[in-house]
């Protein structure tokens, strides 16, 4: 699902209008149909509506919405909001169809004072006040009003989005400024700040309205956002050749645990035998032998010269694929063998955990990183890669930056864990759940990564392909378990469960 920007849309309209063709009072009469509906099914008619609509499309969509649930046996309120004293054309139609309406309800235009309605529990308020277009931060009497009806405790739904929020960047926008919605009615596809955490508190439900847009326009449209579905993921699978044998299906190298921390390497080295690689070997410090010999006997031990540290680089001609990072320190000894094992390396790679930690503090070492790399950081290894953020946008941002500048792949963990892409696309995942929020579970998807990369998948996939996996396996294990429960061993008992729904 493409993701477009607040430009965008306004093309899509335009298109849809000119080629359907459709007039756009009517494309707004469509959109308002469906808005209705949603709120018709939520709300029954005996909560009190009061609509407040701003002065440009959106508001000629609550206007509409106004009319529809009049006709509909609600008492309805309405407020428009005409400060300037100029509407937009569709916005100014709804407005002369409402007042010309028999039996329509209480309608104020508001030009300069305002008297605000009285709004309580019971009441549901429509946020038709600014829609997708806003480009900065409501102030003055607007400011005023949003925070008068947060204030209440009236149910509030917001058409498209809410009121105060901009649909890209709101680095700078005024939190106290936005409104709080209960349920969000958002038009075609969902937009670019709802998938972000800190904007959750002002979206409630969402619920995305297909209003017909031309689907010939949202095919060329290129898209530098989107939200992967099972049906891209199902594609990316490859079918097992009924004569392969192990040395066909890859070798994975994995380079993950100190002493003290050999856990890490089991869930890795399990999370990549079970994602498909023919082969593990697993470099670790000789003290954790005994522990991985036992947890995962059917992966191959290297062990290092030292006992409880990674310290020396390993050829990779016979690999497929090199996980590294998980556990291993960041001591000088560790770092250095780190960056050597990167410089050697003949096979695509996976970069996690320390080994990130590693290249924050010898920022000048990402230039030596081979291209292709995939990364795999949480919002605050990013940070520490990239210098602090002021929100998820800017942290976006960064991501983005860091996976071109590299010219490799940044997956930025999170509930939309976003793949970045070196020729600058990002592909947001809708699998998981907050139970994977659990110490080992970052190491489990690099072991998916890298059994994918050694299976043959390319790094571009590998990423799509096992990040949806690792979302997968973990709502299936939560749905059994409960998330309260969830720990990353389980997120690995479940992977095959989520090859077989994938397959399916």
């Amino acid at each position: 699902m493409k993701i477009f920007t607040s430009a965008q849309i306004r093309e899509l309209d335009k298109y849809t209008i000119e080629h359907e063709p459709i007039k756009s009072i009517d494309l707004m009469e469509r959109a308002a149909h469906t808005f209705t509906r949603v709120i018709a099914e939520k709300w029954p008619t005996i909560y009190p509506v009061v609509v407040f609509a701003g002065p440009g499309n959106n508001g000629g969509d609550a206007l509409a919405v106004a009319r529809m649930l009049t006709d509909m046996g609600y008492q309805v309120q309405t407020f428009l909001f005409n400060i300037t004293g100029s509407l937009s054309a569709d916005c100014a139609e709804n407005k002369q169809r409402l007042i010309s309406k028999k039996g329509f309800s209480l309608f104020t235009e508001v030009t300069q004072e305002f008297d605000p309605p009285k709004l309580e529990k019971g009441m549901l308020v429509v946020d038709g006040l600014f829609g997708a277009g806003l480009n900065r931060p409501l102030a003055g009497g607007f400011a005023s009003l949003v925070k008068y009806i947060n204030a209440s405790q009236a149910d509030i739904v917001s058409l498209d989005v809410p009121s105060g929020l901009m649909t890209e960047d709101n680095t700078y926008n005024v939190r106290a400024n936005i409104i709080r919605a209960n349920m969000t009615l958002t038009l075609q596809q969902p937009k670019l700040s709802f998938l972000f955490a800190e904007h959750q508190q002002f979206l409630g439900e969402v619920r995305i309205l297909d209003i017909r847009l031309s689907q010939e326009a949202i095919s060329k449209l290129d898209a530098t956002y989107r939200i992967v579905e099972e049906s891209n993921v199902r594609q990316l699978l490859r079918d097992r050749d009924a004569f392969a044998h192990k040395g066909a299906m890859g070798h994975a190298l994995i380079i993950a645990g100190s002493y003290g921390m050999a856990g890490a390497a089991v869930l890795t080295s399990k999370a990549c035998m079970r994602s498909g690689a023919g082969k593990a070997t697993i470099h670790t410090p000789k003290r954790n032998a005994m522990i991985l010999q036992t947890a995962v006997p059917e992966a191959i031990l290297h062990m290092d010269r030292e006992e409880t540290t990674f310290s020396e680089a390993v050829a990779t001609e016979d690999f497929q694929a090199l996980g590294i990072g998980p556990g291993i320190g960041t001591t000088e000894q560790t770092s250095i063998a780190m960056i050597a094992q990167l410089r050697r390396a003949q096979c695509p790679v996976v970069i996690d955990a320390d080994a990130l930690n590693i290249l924050a503090t010898r920022r000048a070492w990402l230039q030596q990183l081979p291209k292709g790399a995939i990364l795999t950081p949480h919002p605050k290894e990013l940070e520490r890669l990239e210098g602090q953020c002021v929100d998820s946008y800017e942290r976006l941002s960064k991501a983005r930056q860091l996976a071109e500048r590299i010219g490799g792949y940044v997956v930025l963990k999170g509930h939309y864990t976003a793949i970045c892409m070196p020729e600058g696309h990002v592909v947001f995942n809708p699998t998981g759940n907050a139970g994977m929020a659990t110490a080992g579970s970052g190491d489990v998807l690099t072991g998916i990564l890298t059994g994918l990369l050694a299976r043959g998948y390319t790094p571009q996939e590998a990423t799509v392909l096992g990040v949806y996996l690792h979302g997968l396996a973990g709502d299936l294990a939560a749905k059994e378990l409960g998330e309260e429960s969830l720990i990353a061993s389980d997120i690995i008992q479940y992977l095959p469960k989520a090859f077989l729904r994938l397959k399916g």
